[in-house]
């Protein structure tokens, strides 16, 4: 019993002993408070002072920053002028010519953003604590114009109350310090089991803890590799619809370089799509998910705009079990259907295309059909009329579907190809040229050729052959009488180049673009190289070159000038 008293005394007189100590080293910090609290004010006045009689051109005006100076006194505070770049032009303790710029100091920031603004730190420029104060100095059309700043020394906390406090201290700590030294050994036998039980249970629950962090570890990275690898932009907000997370996928489809700028905006402002934050909006208000197509517009290389398709899946970001608040925001996920978009569009021309392409010699072979069951079997010449206008719409068609049929070969890549073979380009510009050879002889058009008999290169020799009785037979079409097609061949900077230059009829600039295109055709007006006659053609003729070029790895160009002829070039990789 007596030894229990001994040790509840000692634990009182102790707890006595610390408590006092604590008390005494409270009113001392309270004290550095109050000291630090009466010098800001103190400051904060006089800086208040001192920006009433400071004109804004003491910062402009070294005439009035003389003057200016010249008044003030060296006493209590240091007092520093800092223009609005941050460069100190006065101070009355050092040379401001040596000073750092201060346009980074705290409170020469926050003096900006208006009234007093105060800070305590080291100054840089002299190594000691100071308290400042700084006041911001606007002209006469309140534009900012720079900041007059006070500062006082700030003493030691030992030089202040060491005197006083030191004897006592010193004291109170012996005494605390003998104290110390009995309960240690107190303590330590009565701790001494409860550390070793204490110490296995913190080991094993270290362990658990060590488990369960390295398992949450593996699930987010696991989550960071799908979420990173996902074709599909992936886009999460919380409940204001502000983005909590981004995949890269996401940030491709908006032209951002990384997460971070994608983080903490709001959906709206993010996306621009009213559409988008609706349909968010209708997922939190009714905890369902919501599907749309998004259409967005991107600026090109050439400063025009494109349409983008996305499919849009919005569902709620549901809380926990134990989550007070049901529905935590909303998670987005876009995938890119512009492809598909662009090839259902695309086979929709070309079913109209076709269409229209093909209604006119059906309507004739119709229209001429019915003529021959009308008209009397016993006048040949006639029904000879009629035959010849309905063979030459069937070869119409016939012209068509072939160039169908090879337009749909050399787009089909999954098509088994023969590897390309070594040829002389020779060989192959005058196959081509024989081929049209009777057209070319009809308008007196002769035909010259540039090219070194040593030019070689792998390639798919009959189809080149193919594109270039194309372009010849379009120059053909499109020439005068008596004119002149040209053909050259070199090589160039490891490519290939087969250039046809005509003096035809030249192409407007504003059809260029789009002249590889199927069916695209020139104003009709335009197609009359002798004023009494439309030149026919499937349309399909350019674009089957282009498509060769492209199997090729190679492209398709043309310089044209309308009235001037034109140049149609392939490029082709050697």
């Amino acid at each position: 019993m007596i030894n229990i008293l001994k040790k509840s005394l000692t634990a009182v007189a102790a707890a006595v002993l610390i408590g006092s100590a604590y008390f005494i080293i409270g009113i001392l910090l309270f004290s550095n408070t109050l000291y630090n609290d009466l010098n800001t004010q103190n400051l904060e006045k006089a800086v208040k002072v001192y920006g009433s009689f400071t004109p804004s051109l003491v910062f402009n005006d070294r005439n009035v920053l003389t003057a200016w100076a010249s008044g003030i006194e060296e006493d209590l505070y240091r007092v520093t002028l800092i223009n609005r770049r941050g460069e100190v032009i006065f101070d009355t303790v050092a040379d401001s010519l040596t000073m750092e710029n201060h346009l980074d100091r705290p409170e020469f920031q926050a003096a900006i953003s208006g009234g007093i603004a105060t800070a305590r730190r080291e100054s840089a420029t002299l190594g000691q604590d100071f308290i400042y104060a700084a006041m911001a100095i606007y002209d006469s059309d309140h534009r900012f114009a720079g900041v007059v700043r006070l500062s006082i020394l700030v003493p030691g906390f030992h030089s202040r109350l060491l005197n006083s406090a030191l004897p006592f201290l010193l004291g109170g700590f012996v005494i605390v310090l003998l104290i110390c030294v009995g309960l240690y050994g107190f303590s330590r036998r009565l701790s001494y089991s409860a550390e070793k039980k204490l110490g296995a249970e913190l080991k094993k629950k270290t362990n658990e803890l060590k488990t369960k962090t390295e398992q949450a570890e593996i699930e987010d990275r696991r989550r960071e590799v799908i979420l990173n690898s996902m074709f599909d932009g992936v886009i999460a907000t919380d409940s204001d619809l502000k983005i909590i997370l981004a995949n890269p996928r996401l940030c491709s489809l908006f032209n951002v370089k990384n997460e971070e700028e994608v983080l903490g905006r709001h959906l709206l402002l993010f996306s621009r799509s009213t559409e988008l934050e609706e349909t968010a909006q209708k997922v939190l208000s009714t905890g369902l998910p919501a599907e749309l197509i998004l259409k967005r517009y991107l600026p090109g290389a050439a400063g025009d705009r494109f349409p983008q398709h996305y499919q849009v899946y919005a569902a709620p970001l549901k809380g926990g079990s134990d989550s007070p608040v049901p529905i935590q925001g909303v998670v987005i996920v876009m995938n890119d259907i512009s492809r598909l978009v662009k090839l259902e569009q695309v086979r929709k021309d070309f079913a109209a295309n076709v269409s229209h392409e093909l209604r006119t010699p059906i309507q004739v072979i119709k229209g001429f059909a019915e003529n021959i069951l009308l008209s009397s079997l016993d006048d040949k010449d006639e029904i000879r009329h009629f035959a010849g206008f309905i063979t030459k719409n069937t070869e119409t068609m016939e012209n068509l579907t072939t160039d169908l049929m090879t337009l749909v070969s050399l787009e089909d890549e999954s098509k088994p190809r023969p590897p390309m073979e070594e040829y002389q380009l020779l060989p192959l510009i005058a196959e081509a040229v024989s081929i049209v050879e009777v057209a070319a002889q009809k308008k007196n058009i002769s035909i010259e050729t540039s090219c070194p008999s040593e030019i070689s290169a792998k390639l798919y020799g009959s189809l080149i052959v193919q594109a270039m009785v194309n372009l010849l037979d379009n120059s053909i079409k499109y020439s005068k009488h008596n004119s002149k097609i040209r053909i050259s061949v070199f090589s160039e900077n490891e490519k290939l180049i087969i250039g046809v230059k005509d003096k035809g009829i030249g192409i407007p600039a504003e059809h260029l673009e789009r002249l590889f295109e199927r069916f695209y055709r020139v104003d009709r007006s335009r197609q009359k190289t002798d004023g009494s006659r439309d030149i026919g053609g499937t349309g399909l003729g350019l674009s089957i070159v282009r498509h060769i070029a492209l199997l090729h790895k190679g492209n398709a160009e043309v310089e044209s000038h309308a009235g001037e002829g034109s140049v149609f070039r392939l490029i082709l990789p050697i």
